[in-house]
C-alpha cells in the first residue's frame, strides 16, 4: 500500500488542503452543535465564521493547486469530486445556523441537540477518513469508518421521521411545527452531505488500492 504522500508526490499541497478542509467542516459541525447546545450566538458566529471562510478559501486554494499540477497520482476529477463534496458540508450548515438564529424564539424547547450531535459525529468520521488517507489506502479501515457513516446516517432517518409523531400531529401552532420541520430536513441534509464524502472516498481508496 501506498500513502496519498508518495500519490500526489512529496511537494505536492493538495493532501494537506484537504486535510485542512476536512478540519474545517468539523469545526462547523461542532459550532453548531454547541449553538443548539447552549442557544448563545456570540461564541457560535465567531468560531463558524472562521470555519466557514477557512473552507471557501481552501476549496479555491485546492482548485487552484489541481490546475498549476500537471501530474497527480489521483484522477483530476476524483480530487475535484473530494473538494467539492468538503466544500458542501459547511456550506449546508450554514443554512441551518442562519434560520435556527432568525426563528430561535419560536422553536424554544424543541431538541436539536440530539440531531447536531450526530451530525458532529458524523464530521468527525469523514475527519477521520480523510486523515486515514493520508497513511494509507487499506480498504478494510475505510470500509469500516463507511459503516459507521451509513449507520449514523439511517440513525439521521429514523430521527427525522420521530417528530412526526408528535411535534407535527399534535400542536397547536402549525407554523411552529413548520419551522422545526425546516430545520430538522436542513441537519439531515448536511449528515447526508457527510455521507456524501464518505461515498466519495471509499470509492476513491477502491479505485486506487
Amino acid at each position: 500500500m501506498f500513502s496519498l504522500q508518495t500519490m500526489f508526490g512529496k511537494s505536492d499541497k493538495l493532501f494537506d488542503l484537504l486535510q485542512a478542509s476536512a478540519e474545517a467542516a468539523l469545526d462547523a459541525a461542532r459550532a453548531v452543535d454547541q449553538l443548539a447546545d447552549n442557544g448563545d450566538r456570540a461564541p457560535f458566529m465567531a468560531t463558524f465564521i472562521a470555519a466557514r471562510k477557512r473552507e471557501k478559501e481552501l476549496a479555491g486554494q485546492i482548485s487552484e493547486e489541481l490546475a498549476n499540477t500537471f501530474v497527480t497520482r489521483l484522477d483530476r476529477e476524483d480530487i475535484e469530486a473530494m473538494n467539492s463534496a468538503l466544500y458542501r458540508i459547511p456550506k449546508t450548515v450554514e443554512k441551518f445556523a442562519e434560520r435556527y438564529i432568525a426563528v430561535q424564539s419560536r422553536i424554544a424547547g424543541i431538541d436539536f441537540k440530539t440531531r447536531t450531535a450526530l451530525l458532529a459525529r458524523c464530521a468527525e468520521v469523514v475527519n477521520e477518513m480523510v486523515h486515514q488517507m493520508h497513511h494509507d489506502l487499506k480498504i478494510e479501515p475505510m470500509r469500516k469508518m463507511q459503516e459507521q457513516l451509513q449507520a449514523l446516517e439511517a440513525e439521521g432517518d429514523h430521527l427525522l421521521l420521530e417528530p412526526y409523531r408528535t411535534l407535527y400531529l399534535d400542536t397547536d401552532d402549525p407554523m411552529r411545527a413548520l419551522l422545526a420541520k425546516d430545520l430538522f430536513e436542513t441537519i439531515e441534509k448536511a449528515i447526508d452531505r457527510c455521507r456524501d464524502v464518505g461515498n466519495v472516498i471509499y470509492s476513491i481508496v477502491l479505485k486506487n488500492s
